[in-house]
């Protein structure tokens, strides 16, 4: 076989998302920090066609690259690449990165518990791992500080009409609108309705509402739209079905765990959730990942809280994606059959 360019590939999902990890084959990119790196992936495009475009990808993919951590408190750093963003933060990527990292054995697993801390594009997240037989069960995840933005704004949609919607921001952006108020149950039937919804909604947020991120200029826009269902309470568990609609057009598999900070952010500001409440969210597949308010802060002026989101992830295996130098399509492509109109 002969390649130009060969990427070692560790893949791996959590809770029915998938998000492969890069751990060789890739030269890091410039940048002194981590998110200027993430920015110099974003602009350039050749890493994230190569990984994320048919042939070797497809829109259900989501693909980290590990790389050295700028901060010296990190054991690790990687850079998110989404179908359509690289964003700060991603709760199932940064489990699936957890995950490989020690089942993989990139870095050493202690029994029953390993701590570390990873470095994102956002920021430091603290990872606790529970781990048992060389398995790391579950992955807990200290995210970036999440807050409420607007709340109860209208928003006109084509052909939806005007809706009551939530926004907010749990290391990456949303637009969330009340699932049953759309007519929806969440669950598989709907994902296709789901996906081209959200997609529509998230775009009329985009033209009509503006989002800020007090301390990250670079993020003006609303990435995802999250069909909240409604909260049922027992004690202080709190539980609620959540589906995410994903660009260009897919809906997340598992339950979100941006969407779980978020919408924390958003009960807190409503008074609904406090520091003794759990809450789990249940995707259309019937994965779970559950949350919990550790603290509060603030984002510039904003009130915020400091949320912790965990989940199981497993490795489903290893590639190495090679091209030849004959390829016609050394990038790949996209067609919207799949990816969405553009």
């Amino acid at each position: 076989m002969r390649s130009s360019k060969t990427i070692h590939v560790i893949s791996a999902h959590a809770e029915g998302e998938v998000g492969d990890v890069i751990v060789g084959g890739v030269a890091p990119p410039p940048g002194d920090t981590i998110w200027e790196q993430s920015r110099w992936i974003a602009r350039d495009n050749t890493l994230r066609n190569f990984v994320l475009n048919e042939p070797r990808g497809g829109v259900f993919r989501h693909v980290n690259l590990l790389v050295p951590p700028k901060n010296p408190d990190a054991d690790a750093a990687f850079i998110i690449m989404e179908p359509e963003d690289t964003p700060p933060m991603s709760g199932s990527n940064s489990i699936c990165v957890a995950t490989v990292l020690l089942d993989g054995g990139i870095l050493p697993m202690t029994e029953p518990e390993t701590h570390l801390t990873l470095e994102a594009p956002g920021g430091l997240v603290a990872v606790r791992a529970e781990c048992k037989d060389g398995k790391a069960q579950r992955i807990f995840v200290q995210n970036l500080p999440s807050f409420a933005a607007d709340l109860d704004v209208p928003l006109e949609v084509d052909g939806l009409g005007t809706l009551t919607v939530d926004t907010a921001y749990g290391g990456d952006s949303f637009v969330i609108v009340d699932a049953t108020a759309m007519g929806l149950k969440l669950d598989t039937s709907e994902a296709h309705e789901i996906a081209r919804m959200g997609v529509r909604i998230t775009n009329a947020a985009n033209k009509a509402l503006t989002f800020r991120h007090p301390e990250n200029p670079d993020w003006t826009h609303f990435s995802f739209c999250l069909f909240a269902g409604p909260v049922t309470r027992d004690g202080s568990d709190l539980r609620a079905g959540a589906a995410v609609a994903v660009q260009p057009g897919k809906v997340d598999r598992s339950p979100t765990g941006t969407a779980l900070c978020a919408r924390m952010a958003v009960l807190h500001a409503r008074g609904q959730m406090g520091m003794d409440d759990r809450l789990t969210t249940v995707s259309i597949i019937g994965s779970e990942f559950t949350g919990r308010i550790l603290g509060e802060t603030t984002v510039g002026e904003r009130p915020a809280i400091h949320p912790e989101l965990s989940g199981r992830g497993w490795i489903t295996g290893i590639h190495q994606h090679m091209l030849d130098p004959g390829d016609p399509w050394p990038e790949g492509y996209r067609l919207p059959d799949t990816w969405g109109a553009r």
